[in-house]
């Protein structure tokens, strides 16, 4: 297979798909100090022309991970309809691209050819675009999720209370969660990333979280972002579990430097299915982020936009509520600046869509990197736009645990009322009942914690 080009009268040529697909990708801090990127404009121009004359089906003959070595890829190419892919197996990058931002094509038609696409298939048209061709794109795909509310459905926009504390206080983070559903924050999901992955604190701050719940009758689900193992046990001895979570990577290697692997999780899925108190059907939650396998060294040379598509390919096994990339957190070494982890936010939400996950953004950066919280502010607009599911609510958008910056209770509403969108309408019910909203805005009662304190 020849993977050349001549531009400016030299002729570039590409070794393999493997290196294609690694020079045709954005600008990355990560893929560069792995030696992955384009050492030049013109190299990456050359590699991107290149990928748009690559099949579907040559993409899927070439996966990150060889079939044989690694679950990740068996999971998703054992989940290709035949029938679609044979449909598009002969279309070019290009042409998928142009099919995708075609106006006459529609979101009942790319939610169809999504269970014909593997990772690769995914990386290499999102490499193809422009930001706005990833938020125009996005724009078009729904994907909706039921657990105790209904999440991505046209119109709305939700928010993860998340209320973290150094030492997982219950009394800081009970005080820190009634300031987040004061704002309207917790209405895709109460999660909490704790400190201590003891099945005594797990459990402890499960109960807590769901005596909120069902006191104030919030129409929400809680989670406990501990390892699924944990989760698990906490299941077995009756903690009331709403989400059962977990990192993905995007290979059995990455997975397992996470201590996990699919057969772990298809017995957590089961356990959700017969152990978590909402209704369901969808009982999972996701996190990711653009180098993942590469920290782990377990990339197999491949760029971290494709390892990262994988993920979303590997998560849709398990019908997940919502997944979210984590996308500045990982830092700098693979995200450097506001530019790159802005781009990468918008090739994740595009992806997800993409692939038939529903997807939110923790639209955040470390201390170290060179963003500020007007680039998290700006990335969040944008993505807004874009139609993503949900976003994180964090306490002045400094996480006091994880220390990281990110988006505050105060965002979701301002953002909600710059793009016309609600919360969940089973959340807005609740609010109004409440008296913490009217009309979609919210009210002078809106901000004050102590509100929750009369019970």
């Amino acid at each position: 297979m020849l993977l050349r080009t001549k531009l400016f009268g030299k002729t570039i040529e590409f070794r393999s798909v493997r290196e294609l697909m690694g020079k045709a990708n954005e600008p990355k801090s990560g893929d560069e100090l792995a030696g992955l990127a384009a050492t030049s404009i013109a190299e990456r121009v050359a590699a991107k022309y290149v990928l748009a004359e690559v099949t579907l089906e040559t993409l899927r003959a070439n996966p990150a991970v060889p079939y044989d070595r690694d679950e990740v890829t068996r999971v998703i190419d054992d989940a290709v309809n035949e029938t679609i892919y044979n449909e598009i197996k002969g279309w070019t990058v290009g042409d998928f691209r142009e099919w995708l931002l075609a106006d006459n094509t529609t979101a009942e038609m790319i939610r169809r050819v999504s269970n014909a696409l593997t990772g690769e298939m995914v990386a290499a048209v999102t490499k193809l675009m422009s930001n706005l061709d990833l938020i125009y794109a996005a724009k078009k795909i729904r994907v909706t999720s039921h657990c105790v509310n209904t999440a991505g459905l046209p119109g709305t926009l939700a928010s993860r209370c998340q209320p973290n504390h150094p030492v997982d206080s219950p009394e800081g983070i009970r005080a820190a969660i009634y300031e987040g559903l004061s704002y309207g924050s917790g209405d895709s999901v109460i999660g909490i990333n704790p400190v201590d992955d003891s099945l005594s604190s797990v459990a402890r701050l499960l109960d807590m979280t769901y005596d909120i719940i069902r006191t104030w009758q919030v129409p929400t689900q809680n989670c406990l972002l501990s390892h699924v193992t944990t989760q698990m046990q906490a299941m077995k001895k009756g903690a009331p579990v709403g989400l059962v979570f977990q990192s993905l990577s995007g290979s059995q290697m990455g997975n397992q430097s996470f201590g996990i692997d699919v057969g772990m999780l298809d017995e957590a899925y089961a356990m959700a299915q017969k152990y978590c108190w909402p209704t369901g059907p969808n009982y999972m939650y996701f996190e990711s982020g653009q180098g993942s396998a590469l920290s782990a060294d377990a990339h197999n040379g491949w760029d971290q936009l494709t390892l990262e598509a994988r993920i979303y390919g590997l998560a849709k096994r398990w019908k997940p509520y919502q997944v979210n990339t984590v996308v500045g957190f990982i830092g700098p070494e693979y995200l450097y600046d506001a530019i790159q982890i802005t781009r990468a936010g918008l090739e994740d939400h595009f992806m997800g869509k993409l692939t038939g996950i529903p997807m939110g953004c923790d639209a955040c950066y470390t201390n170290h990197a060179r963003a500020t919280q007007n680039d998290i502010e700006n990335l969040a607009v944008l993505l807004t736009a874009a139609g993503c599911n949900y976003f994180m609510g964090v306490p002045m958008g400094d996480d006091a645990m994880l220390a990281y910056q990110c988006t505050s209770f105060h965002d979701a509403p301002s953002l909600r009322q710059t793009l016309g969108l609600r919360p969940l309408p089973e959340f807005e019910a609740w609010m109004e009942d409440l008296g913490l909203m009217r009309n979609g805005l919210l009210t002078d009662k809106a901000g004050d914690p102590s509100f929750f304190l009369s019970r």
